[in-house]
């Protein structure tokens, strides 16, 4: 059965050349480099992260190793995901670009809409893989265990009893979070508190309530909290908040550019159908390293 194809917007004219689509969340995590991405694992991978005490010792002439080692291991192992779409041209013949589709039985597909559906398809994929990323779970068809559900699982986190974030609490709320960063991470130049769109909307209205008007007159603007930067993650669920160095969260893939291209068949030539075929398969899957490096706000 062909996917059920749902065409809103018409052809409007001749000059009428632009495709509009639905703004859509774009993979902010992996984009702007909100964790570790390892792009070619084939099966699975094993994350290793050494952790020592205190290592410098007093003078003697005799070798004393009795500085503790700890070396965590943990497997990251990406699933296997594809995307099957089958779109049928003649469902947008006369509503998309009619004439760039020519008047012939066996039409082209026209650029600009292939261009269109590759980028539609693409975003698609991008917001499922952000929201994965965070909050995903392998119960649940076409998710990998997120974030949030391997920190919870690991005793191991520092957890943080977390409330309803709202203008009037995020400014305490992050500080509950920052008091709880270990001291051997806060000075870490990759730490940060990864925050919700919500909770970047509430921290930019107390901050400009307190008078702060360059965060409430600005576009975009770099967030941080006490010295920490904020990293705003699209995936992450309301009302969750994660602090820890970008070095200690992986992101896992087969081959990375089987998440950047969306192959388009067209069958005309394979079968003499007038259907199109969008195509893709990829891998992915997250792991963290060391979990007492790593700080949980959750409700």
């Amino acid at each position: 059965m062909a996917t059920t194809t749902s065409i809103t917007t018409t052809y409007a004219g001749e000059f009428a050349g632009q495709y509009i689509a639905a703004a859509l969340l774009s993979g902010k995590t992996l984009s702007e480099g909100g964790v570790t991405v390892k792009p070619n694992i084939k099966f699975k991978e094993v994350i290793k992260k050494l952790a020592l005490d205190s290592i410098l010792k007093d003078a003697s002439c005799d070798f004393d190793p009795t500085s503790n080692v700890t070396l965590t291991e943990r497997i990251l192992q990406p699933e296997e995901f594809q995307v099957n779409l089958q779109l049928c041209k003649k469902d947008f013949r006369q509503d998309w670009d009619a004439i760039s589709m020519g008047f012939s039985q066996y039409d082209n597909l026209p650029p600009s809409f292939s261009d269109f559906l590759i980028g539609q398809v693409s975003a698609k994929v991008a917001e499922k893989v952000e929201q994965n990323i965070w909050n995903g779970s392998t119960s649940t068809n076409g998710e990998f265990d997120g974030f949030k559900t391997l920190l919870l699982a690991d005793s191991d986190v520092v957890d943080v009893s977390g409330t309803t974030l709202s203008a009037s609490n995020i400014v305490a709320e992050l500080g509950k979070v920052v008091d709880a960063i270990p001291s051997s991470v806060y000075s870490k130049e990759d730490v940060q508190i990864y925050l919700p769109t919500s909770a970047a909307k509430f921290y930019i209205q107390a901050q400009a309530a307190l008078g702060y008007r360059e965060l409430y007159n600005v576009g975009k603007t770099e967030l941080n909290f006490q010295g920490i930067n904020l990293f705003v993650a699209p995936g992450l669920a309301a009302d969750t908040l994660v602090a820890a160095e970008a070095s200690n969260l992986f992101f896992g893939t087969g081959l990375l550019n089987d998440w950047q291209e969306v192959k388009l068949i067209d069958m005309a030539d394979i079968d003499g159908s007038q259907n199109v075929r969008v195509v893709l398969r990829g891998s992915a899957g997250v792991q963290h390293g060391i979990g007492s490096d790593i700080v949980l706000y959750s409700s």
